[in-house]
């Protein structure tokens, strides 16, 4: 994969389609199985973490960075920012600068998240707010114990 030449940390079976953008691959770190869907966009000016499995669907955004508009120079600032394992973020969602979803959580289509999204959290809406939890079963159990050690470094 040619995010692999720019510095990508991808891990086995990741599928980024052809229409999705990242704009700083060597920012990007990637567990198996992460999957970025047709008009997706990952904008990472510092690093930005994958759990397995995860999925940004078509027309995502995954902003890293803001502006300190109350400032005269407009700096912009960027944070790191982490999915979790099995996290999904359904269609033209957003998930807004320094925003981290736990393991298995799910903002829904076109949703904006401005605040972290709890594990298993089902969120909805602008500003997206909780409106289910999703069943711990839904994933494999092996992953557990592995979202447990990749969170620890």
């Amino acid at each position: 994969m040619l995010l692999r030449a720019f510095g990508a940390k991808l891990g086995a079976k990741c599928h980024f389609y052809p229409g999705a953008k990242v704009w700083a691959p060597w920012n990007l770190r990637c567990e198996d199985r992460v999957t970025l869907g047709d008009g997706a966009e990952i904008y990472n000016p510092s690093p930005m973490y994958f759990g397995s499995h995860a999925i940004v669907s078509q027309g995502a955004y995954v902003c890293g960075a803001t502006h300190l508009y109350n400032e005269p120079e407009f700096p912009m600032v960027s944070f790191p920012m982490r999915i979790g394992a099995y996290a999904w973020i359904c269609a033209r969602a957003i998930v807004a600068p320094g925003v981290n979803m736990g393991e298995g959580a799910v903002l829904g289509l076109g949703s904006v998240a401005t605040k972290d999204l709890e594990p298993f959290g089902v969120y909805a809406g602008s500003p997206a707010k909780k409106v289910k939890t999703r069943l711990r079963s839904a994933i494999p159990s092996s992953v557990d114990s592995e979202c447990e050690e990749s969170t620890t470094d």
